[in-house]
């Protein structure tokens, strides 16, 4: 069924010139069978029968040149007596319709007009006779036969705001997906930009570091030749730490707007408890729980695993809603960093942990996407069974020697 229906959609000309073809047999079984014409109007309904099937063929294709020769051929019968009702007539009301739908105001205008004026015309020009035919009846025949025109035009007119209503939609829709794309790339641009800092700032330190190391194995080379050597080996692993995080941050876009200020370590897994009690204060329980044993770990995955568990525990302050508690579990594996931030509040609509964060600490989810990314981990988030959110992340160990 619903290939015929696509089969029908694709070829509209095709079907109405079956329909033409059916209303132009009509027409002519009604001239053979009809003899009250007169010989010259049983010749003229000939083309008047033709024109009127020519508008029902064509009414999709050309609405507007259809519906004047709907008219010229209404003007043509009234002159040349090729009585109504005509089965021809039946073109009126899909021309009618055709342009309330899909043509130009003008041509709807003027399809409502010959629409209300066609059935008062022809009951002037050919009266009705018959025993019972009345001024009473001619009048009640009069309003019913314009009413089918009048509905045809408001059937097609409902049809052309309900489709002018669906496009605006579809165009608003269009609208507000091209602004999410936009306001996305300008979050993943910015917490790239925020990223690329904190990580110069980690790199810098680490080369501070190697500077200060350096001058101290200078000066202690020849007087302490054992301290010199174990400056050297701190040098070594602090500068292959500075080179890991030097790659990472080549990959970044760097903001326009570089932030002033001394270049500082940035927090790690160590100032996660600190953290976490400043969020018991704040008023929010959370439950922290270390598992296994920790180790010295690379800079950007300390900076990572800490930011992203500022964030976790910022959406659930923002969402959670009132009696909400959280839970952080850091887990060091033999190969990995597992991180578990769970909540029990009512949680929020994805989008909102998408988008959330604008508070300083973040992009939601989009700057921990982009935080996990960077270190080559994983990150899952999304209701938890039960009420609330959960959101695990795992992180490569990079431990530094």
């Amino acid at each position: 069924m619903q290939r015929i229906y696509d089969f029908f959609r694709r070829h509209p000309t095709g079907v109405d010139t079956f329909w033409a073809v059916v209303l132009l047999v009509v027409c002519a079984v009604w001239i053979v069978a009809d003899a009250t014409p007169s010989p010259a109007a049983r010749a003229a309904a000939v083309p008047v029968s033709v024109a009127m099937a020519t508008v029902v063929a064509l009414r999709r294709r050309a609405p507007e040149r259809m519906l004047l020769l709907a008219v010229a051929t209404g003007l043509a019968q009234l002159a040349l007596d090729v009585r109504a009702p005509n089965p021809g007539d039946a073109a009126m009301l899909a021309i009618i319709y055709t342009c309330a739908a899909t043509g130009t105001r003008w041509s709807s205008r003027l399809a409502l007009t010959a629409g209300l004026l066609a059935t008062p015309i022809a009951e002037a020009r050919w009266p009705p006779e018959g025993e019972y035919s009345t001024i009473w009846t001619t009048l009640l025949q009069t309003f019913f036969l314009t009413m089918v025109f009048a509905l045809s035009w408001v059937v097609g007119d409902r049809l052309r705001t309900r489709r002018a209503y669906y496009a605006q939609l579809e165009e608003r829709a269009e609208r507000m997906h091209r602004e999410r794309e936009a306001q996305s790339k300008a979050a993943v641009a910015a917490e790239r930009a925020r990223i690329a800092r904190e990580l110069h700032d980690v790199v810098a330190h680490n080369v501070s570091v190697m500077v200060v190391q350096a001058d101290g194995a200078a000066y202690v080379m020849d007087a302490a030749p054992d301290q010199a050597r174990q400056a050297l080996s701190t040098i070594s692993t602090t500068g292959r730490q500075a080179l890991a995080e030097m790659r990472r941050l080549l990959g970044l876009l760097r903001a326009g707007d570089d932030a002033g200020g001394e270049y500082v370590p940035q927090p790690g897994v160590d100032q996660l408890a600190d953290l976490i009690d400043q969020v018991r204060g704040a008023g929010l329980p959370v439950r922290f729980e270390v598992a296994g044993s920790a180790r010295p770990l690379s800079s950007g995955v300390e900076l990572t695993a800490y930011r992203i568990v500022q964030e976790a525990l910022t959406n659930v302050r923002k969402h959670g809603g009132d009696g909400a508690s959280a839970s952080v579990v850091l887990g060091f594996g033999d190969q990995e960093l597992d991180l578990l931030i769970e909540d029990d509040g009512r949680g929020g609509a994805d989008a909102l942990y998408e988008e959330g964060g604008r508070d300083g600490l973040g992009q939601g989810l989009i700057g921990m996407r982009e935080r996990i990314g960077m270190v080559g981990g994983t990150l899952t988030a999304g209701p938890r069974p039960g009420g609330g959110f959960r959101i695990s992340a795992v992180l490569p160990l990079r431990t530094g020697r």
